[in-house]
């Protein structure tokens, strides 16, 4: 797999060249890919989280995720004690989650495209705000039915370090530090990487948080 970061002037991509960090096989962070767009992407978020509010999900055995979540798109992600699924309504609300702002839309396909992922298509996109104590353990992203598509990860707010895996668990991991505005592609070989965040850095108050969006193929 190797990086598009000169689309032709007549691809849907802006002449974004970032530096791109190669993690694994097919996987990169490009380097401040989104920098320029954080104020309207944060603007976007805040309308999805108008229509559907943040909530902290549970396991499926029981325990409270630290991180706050929800979704916009065609299907939403969801955890409960039925277990970890994608649905097409939110279950608090009843009601289609948000559609998905096109800002989502055309970042998640120039960032696939820049890292070598020209096809992606992405129906779903988590949303999680990090707060001083949350954390996200150590997974894999295999709820979806097209593990073909890439995942791709921005991120806003708050530095964190992020955890980067192998396709075992107990596979050694490496601590990458995200910026915002860094955004993480992975697929191909590394597709079923396990990954996480560990911490997130800076001091906090109702402003300094963290957001991230995870852009899936689910369907």
């Amino acid at each position: 797999m190797t990086l598009d970061l000169f689309g032709s002037a007549h691809d849907d991509a802006r002449d974004d060249t970032p530096q791109a960090d190669a993690i694994g096989p097919g996987a990169w962070v490009l380097r401040g890919f989104a920098q320029s767009e954080l104020p309207d992407l944060q603007a976007d978020i805040d309308a999805v989280i108008a229509q559907a509010p943040l909530r902290h999900w549970l396991t499926p055995g029981g325990k409270r995720m630290s991180v706050a979540m929800t979704n916009c798109g065609e299907v939403g992600w969801i955890s409960d004690r039925q277990g970890y699924r994608y649905g097409t309504h939110d279950p608090l609300s009843q009601r289609p989650w948000p559609s998905m702002p096109a800002s989502f839309v055309a970042l998640a396909r120039r960032a696939a495209k820049a890292a070598g992922y020209r096809d992606f298509a992405p129906d779903a996109c988590l949303i999680n705000r990090y707060t001083r104590d949350a954390r996200l353990t150590l997974h894999q992203d295999r709820d979806e039915r097209e593990l073909g598509a890439p995942i791709v990860s921005v991120s806003l707010g708050l530095p964190a370090t992020f955890l980067w895996g192998g396709l075992q668990r107990g596979d050694r991991t490496h601590r990458i530090r995200l910026a915002p505005g860094d955004v993480v592609v992975w697929g191909g070989p590394s597709r079923l990487a396990y990954h996480g965040i560990a911490s997130v850095e800076g001091s906090f108050d109702a402003q300094a948080v963290r957001y991230n969006l995870t852009f899936r193929q689910a369907r």
